[in-house]
């Protein structure tokens, strides 16, 4: 890996809102929106249906988690049948390395781990304990070690985030294609699943839209990787859920997560759109961030937001520490030092040191006390004033999805024999910083290993249904 460069590249921006909107849901999704993958499925009829095609393995979902069961699989020998909905493959993982493709965090493991939360926690690398009893699951050190393994160059930034030297994403995919061609795997776009089928014909045999018509697979095992309930438009859109949970699969209904904060900001606030927030602390919970976060018309976006957000959204309270690297009594002579002369704007700016964080304190602050020790205690407990987290429509990732209670610790669904799951369709969550992808990889990886030890070990048994 190269020497660090001098910072990280800012985080990606939050999805543009779309069709969903606030209001009443099914216990596992957002309200339903027409996404561009449904909405191009072909009508159906009895014409075109045609008898079920045996596969040996069906994974379900071509993003990472999916791509790296299918690679896991096909590394077995296993011929793999990739089912994607979408004209083209991990259009997330696209969309999220626009601003700079965040593989991984480079942090020792304690830490690393520590930043899940959920039911259904990602595996610790060679820790049977922790969800990995074949030794299958990723952490930052394995990550690396794959992505060099495709040839793709990486560095690490000033905090420990992991790049493509390049620092997009599509080189990585290319050469990932590339290399599930080698081994045999078989991607079908414009796959989109439907359930299962219910005739005398094809009873229990997975179904598909596909653009030339109905098709049914008889899989020899299966792993599902669907995707949450964010990014609607890029195929994340939890249609699974009313399939599933009919199966008696359990599901923890979906919240956003790595998402933004609403602020009804006065008139006063506007010339500081756009503007990151530096040099700050944020406390909610027992969660803590000093990174960045952005000033916008709406609210506040951006990492340091992100890495909090978890338990904001769960009712904790927030609070900013404006002037972290100063003790209160430093920062209190700095406060007196000022002249009386100055507005409080100015001398707040010169204290803090920011225009920014002076505004902030003026935005949530008031009424300001006036003795310098009280004012300072102030600016380092400043609570945060919001209404509340975005919606599902602007959040980066969702918490919730199958619950830990209906997996078994190789990612096996108890209710489906045959069939597991893997990324973000179960219920964990994890901040912006590499922590989301690495913990698909590695479940991708885990639920791939699981699935090809359980077909060697049916030899010609009964194939998973519905």
């Amino acid at each position: 890996m190269r020497p660090q460069p001098p910072a990280d590249p800012p985080a990606p921006d939050p999805p543009a809102p779309d069709a969903r909107r606030a209001g009443a849901a099914p216990v596992c999704a957002a309200p339903p929106v027409a996404s561009s993958a449904s909405s191009a499925a072909p009508a159906l009829s009895a014409v075109t249906r045609t008898a079920p095609e045996t596969v040996p393995a069906l994974v379900i979902g071509a993003g990472p988690a999916g791509l790296m069961a299918a690679e896991t699989l096909g590394r077995a020998g296993i011929p793999v049948v990739l089912a994607e909905a979408m004209p083209t493959p991990a259009r997330k993982f696209l969309m999220a390395g626009k601003s700079g493709l965040n593989l991984t965090r480079a942090e020792p493991a304690p830490a690393f781990f520590a930043r899940y939360r959920g039911s259904v926690l990602p595996p610790v690398p060679g820790d049977p304990g922790a969800g990995d009893p074949r030794g299958a699951a990723m952490g930052p050190a394995e990550v690396i070690d794959w992505a060099q393994g495709l040839g793709i160059a990486l560095f690490e930034g000033s905090t420990g985030r992991v790049f493509p030297v390049g620092m997009k994403a599509s080189p990585l995919l290319r050469a990932w294609l590339a290399r599930l061609a080698g081994l045999g795997v078989d991607l079908r776009s414009r796959w989109r699943w439907l359930g299962w089928d219910e005739g005398a014909e094809g009873a229990g045999a997975w179904r598909f839209a596909t653009p030339a018509g109905e098709r049914l697979l008889r899989p020899g095992v299966v792993v599902l990787a669907l995707g949450g309930a964010s990014w609607p438009r890029l195929g994340s859109d939890a249609a699974w859920c009313a399939a599933l949970t009919g199966r008696g699969v359990p599901i923890v209904p979906f919240r956003a997560a790595n998402v933004g904060l609403r602020v009804v900001w006065s008139a006063q606030m506007a010339r500081h759109f756009g503007q990151p927030v530096k040099g700050v602390m944020l406390r909610a919970g027992g969660l803590a961030s000093r990174g960045e976060w952005i000033v916008t018309a709406n609210g506040l976006e951006g990492g340091g937001i992100y890495e909090v957000v978890a338990a904001i959204r769960d009712g904790a309270a927030a609070v900013v520490d404006l002037a972290p690297d100063l003790a209160p009594g430093d920062l209190a002579r700095r406060l007196a030092r000022q002249p009386a002369r100055l507005t409080a704007g100015n001398r707040l700016r010169r204290a803090l040191g920011d225009p920014l964080r002076a505004a902030l304190l003026l935005e949530w602050g008031r009424p300001l006390p006036e003795d310098p020790e009280a004012l300072a205690r102030l600016a380092k407990g400043l609570a945060l004033r919001h209404a509340g987290v975005s919606g599902l429509d602007r959040a980066i990732s969702a918490a919730g999805g199958i619950a830990g209670a209906g997996l078994g610790p190789d990612l096996r669904l108890a209710a489906l024999p045959g069939v597991f799951a893997a990324g973000e369709m179960l219920d964990w969550e994890a901040p912006t910083g590499g922590y989301l992808l690495t913990g698909c990889l590695s479940q991708g990886r885990v639920a791939g290993r699981a699935a090809a030890a359980w077909l060697a070990t049916r030899q010609g048994g009964a194939a998973p249904q519905g």
